[in-house]
């Protein structure tokens, strides 16, 4: 058995831990693949920082594309090999004429889950804009949303099956960005790049809307490092580039905006 108290301690999300340990003992005592349900990316860096020192049992995350936020994990003792053909996910299409009710992932998130379907079902929701959206959910959902998905807003559509390879995936948008500060704050460094005040922001760190890899950030304080990733509910992510010392002793920072 795995040391489920020990998995556990200090976690964000006990229940969704708690629900990855049950799936782990069951791919340790029947030798077979187990796969979660869609974890969000806070989950799956608690999960993977939890399971990293265990060396009987393996884990691999898969949402459908390489950037894909919710993920998939299948779990398997450490002498089974994975892949992520063993990660079962399918693809819908959700297709209307959204030119003059435009939709957004919200919509069609609450949409599904309208339906009675549960979060963990879903992962994640491609929107296109005036034609509708794509979304990767688990497979037996598919037949499911194909009569019980009707209506997204005041447009009426139609799901249907998708192949995996035909999700209209895009990059996210890319902007660079120098800020030279006194310090490597949060709140200073996470201002500068969503363009927002540093009060704004505190705010917002205080309210649990930003995270530092996908970790809540408790405290505006708090020291960033090159390579981290900020993320605020809303807006989207910034990597923090490299960092040089200018001649006053302050900091010049290489930030990328990601949208």
């Amino acid at each position: 058995m795995l040391p489920r108290e020990d998995l556990l301690k200090g976690v964000e999300n006990r229940d969704a831990i708690a629900r990855i340990i049950d799936k782990a003992e069951s791919a340790i005592a029947t030798w077979e693949i187990t796969v979660t349900d869609f974890l969000s990316p806070p989950d799956w860096i608690e999960a993977q920082d939890k399971f990293a020192p265990l060396a009987d049992v393996s884990l691999l995350p898969w949402g459908g594309y390489p950037q894909a936020e919710r993920q998939r994990v299948a779990i398997a003792r450490s002498e089974l090999p994975l892949d992520q053909s063993q990660v079962e996910l399918a693809a819908i299409d959700i297709a209307g004429n959204f030119l003059f009710d435009p939709a957004s992932h919200r919509d069609f998130l609450g949409a599904i889950l309208g339906t009675g379907v549960v979060r963990e079902k879903i992962g994640d929701i491609i929107v296109l804009g005036e034609r509708g959206a794509q979304a990767v959910v688990v497979p037996e959902l598919v037949e499911f949303l194909e009569t019980s998905l009707n209506q997204v807003r005041s447009v009426p559509v139609r799901v249907r099956n998708l192949e995996m390879s035909d999700l209209k995936v895009r990059p996210p948008k890319r902007k660079e960005m120098t800020t030279v500060e006194a310090s490597m704050r949060l709140d200073a460094i996470a201002s500068a790049g969503f363009r927002v005040s540093r009060s704004k922001m505190a705010d917002l760190i205080n309210a649990g809307d930003v995270r530092i890899n996908w970790k809540a950030a408790k405290q505006a304080s708090t020291t960033v490092q090159p390579g981290d990733l900020i993320s605020v509910r809303g807006k989207g992510r910034l990597e923090v580039g490299e960092v040089a010392t200018t001649k006053k002793q302050r900091y010049r920072v290489q930030l990328t905006r990601l949208a």
